[in-house]
C-alpha cells in the first residue's frame, strides 16, 4: 500500500456544484484539510457537498457557510473525512464565479 499525499485546487467557482476531487478505483482517500475562499467584492455563502459513489447518502459537509470579503473559511478545523473509491468533494458558492477551494488528501493505493 502505498500512501501519497496531495492536494486539488478549484478556482471561480459559481451557483452550480462543481466537481473538485474525485477518489479514483482501488483507492481511499482521507480528507486532511479544506479551504474555501471568497474571491469577490461582496460577501458570499460557500458549500461543499459529499457526494457518495454507492448509495444515497449525499451529504452537505458545510452549506452557505458566510465568508467576508478577501477572507477564507477551514472548514476541516482538525476532523478528517475518509472517502471510498469513486466518492466525490463538490463545491458551489451563492455568487457567480467568487469561490475558491484548496483539499488536502491522504491517498491509500
Amino acid at each position: 500500500m502505498a500512501n501519497t499525499f496531495k492536494s486539488y485546487t478549484s478556482g471561480s467557482i459559481g451557483t452550480t456544484l462543481t466537481g473538485v476531487y474525485t477518489v479514483g478505483s482501488a483507492t481511499s482517500s482521507i480528507i486532511l484539510g479544506c479551504s474555501i475562499s471568497n474571491t469577490h467584492s461582496s460577501p458570499i455563502g460557500g458549500s461543499i457537498k459529499l457526494n457518495k459513489a454507492v448509495g444515497s447518502d449525499d451529504v452537505f459537509v458545510v452549506k452557505q457557510a458566510p465568508i467576508p470579503v478577501g477572507s477564507s473559511v477551514e472548514v476541516m478545523s482538525g476532523n478528517k473525512i475518509v472517502l471510498n473509491a469513486g466518492d466525490a468533494i463538490e463545491a458551489q458558492s451563492d455568487t457567480a464565479s467568487s469561490l475558491d477551494i484548496i483539499v488536502s488528501t491522504l491517498e491509500i493505493t
